[in-house]
């Protein structure tokens, strides 16, 4: 753990300016591969996406899974950090505590149950294709009646419904979430 705190430390370190072609980094995460240096979590899944065979097969993919990750860490990382920066990151907190207060107060009344819903909403549908006989066991169980009730919720809005029901929605194929006969198993 030392050993990867001193190297991103170096790249963070107010006097590195940079090598191989890669700029000087403002904050972790960062990802090194070869001379390559990454830093923000969607590149670096943009990245590794295609190496590891989970962006798609068709040629755009990558493209809509980078639109998903974009979205969940819009409103689970970014609008977070924003409600403790909500004037500009480089004051620091106590500087705005009391337009912080009122950030969060609205962030929380609007945004927070709203974008962890929708996230949940698009994890759960992706789970469902990829492992259906273990989802249909989880919903028949009765143990998770409130999160399947909330997916039902989700999915039951106006805009998500239309949207669901459209051909705009894209289908799942070899994009994260597959589905493998073989691994459509029950939990033993």
């Amino acid at each position: 753990m030392n050993k990867c705190r001193e190297a991103v430390t170096h790249y963070l370190a107010g006097d590195y300016q940079g090598e191989h072609g890669n700029p000087p980094y403002y904050a972790p995460p960062l990802f090194k591969h070869g001379n390559l240096i990454l830093s923000q979590t969607s590149s670096i899944l943009m990245y590794l996406g295609p190496k590891l065979g989970l962006a798609g097969s068709r040629e755009n993919d990558a493209y809509r899974v980078n639109a998903l990750a974009l979205t969940a860490l819009d409103g689970l990382s970014n609008e977070v950090h924003n409600c403790h920066h909500p004037i500009i990151p480089e004051l620091y907190y106590e500087e705005q505590k009391e337009e912080s207060l009122r950030r969060s107060k609205e962030w929380i009344k609007i945004r927070l149950l709203s974008i962890l819903a929708e996230n949940l909403e698009q994890c759960l549908d992706g789970v469902q294709f990829a492992f259906p006989k273990a989802m249909n066991q989880a919903r028949e169980s009765g143990k998770y009646n409130q999160v399947f009730q909330l997916w039902n919720d989700v999915k039951a809005r106006p805009n998500i419904a239309a949207y669901l029901g459209s051909d705009r929605r894209q289908k799942y194929d070899w994009g994260i979430y597959r589905y493998y006969p073989d691994n459509d198993v029950l939990p033993e």
